[in-house]
């Protein structure tokens, strides 16, 4: 039997959703029908790197590098006291991060919208207390505080599946040669943690860069980002070429945002093991 013929559905599966549509995006991006037929221009390229676009660009790496530092931030301490065998409700908490990712994202969206305005939840619970009211709402940080909670358990999840699959014995014996837990956290359990950091940054990352509904809900419209200005291109202005050099750009800095934190990794994993 032919070892090749299994693998026939998974290839004419990336063929059409994968390569077609990768296929389509570059030949948009190096060609232009403004005159008469179709020629090959870069031009849709040096438009990319005009100063009003770039800023927009800059603000979208902000925006997912402050987000991916916050879901880190919050999500490697939950990952690690899941993780301990002195956490017996595990299983009960990792249920909770996954249920609302079963509710649909634009839905999880628009309830952030619903408690963040000027009399929502937040607020009224605010004035029952005393406390003065927050005008968060369409700004950098209502953006942030929606992807940080959209996009937490892509970063909870991989760091506690590789922290609970690390073997008691390596910390028992970190413990017999002396090491306390601040020690034994810097030079054990973190280096071995490094893969499902990088995995959770790169899952958060990635979208968070090219998102566009949470920019357009909580951001009101105001904060463009440059999943917005692609979405923009296809939709509503028609400039297929522009779009695809934007995303074109975009595929190229993550590809070497993923190449930097795979050396990183490796480069971790190396000085542990020695």
């Amino acid at each position: 039997m032919n070892r090749t013929r299994p693998m026939l559905p998974y290839m004419v599966w990336m063929t059409i959703f994968i390569v077609v549509p990768l296929f389509l995006i570059v030949y948009y991006a190096f060609t232009s029908t403004e005159f008469n037929g179709v020629a090959l221009t870069l031009d849709n390229f040096r438009r990319v790197f005009q100063p009003v676009y770039m800023k927009v660009l800059w603000r979208s790496v902000k925006l997912a590098v402050v987000s991916t530092a916050v879901c880190l931030f919050v999500g490697y301490p939950a990952a690690l006291i899941m993780a301990g065998n002195a956490f017996s409700r595990k299983n009960t908490v990792i249920m909770l991060f996954v249920i609302p990712m079963w509710m649909n994202f634009l839905l999880r969206t628009y309830a952030w919208l619903t408690l963040l305005e000027r009399s929502g939840f937040v607020n009224q619970f605010l004035a029952r207390i005393g406390l003065p009211s927050l005008n968060i709402l369409y700004t950098d940080s209502a953006v942030v505080l929606g992807m940080v909670y959209n996009f937490l358990p892509f970063m909870i999840l991989p760091i506690y599946s590789v922290l609970s699959k690390i073997d008691r014995g390596v910390l028992e014996a970190a413990a017999d040669l002396g090491a306390n837990k601040v020690v034994t956290f810097l030079r054990v359990i973190l280096p071995l943690s490094l893969p499902g950091v990088i995995s959770g940054i790169t899952m958060v990352f990635m979208p968070a860069l090219t998102t566009f509904v949470i920019s357009r809900l909580l951001g009101g419209g105001q904060y463009t980002l440059i999943g917005n200005l692609i979405e923009q291109q296809f939709l509503v202005v028609g400039d297929w070429g522009f779009g695809s050099a934007i995303s074109m750009v975009m595929i190229i800095l993550i590809l070497i945002s993923m190449a930097v934190m795979s050396f990183f990794e490796d480069g971790e994993e190396g000085r542990a093991l020695w």
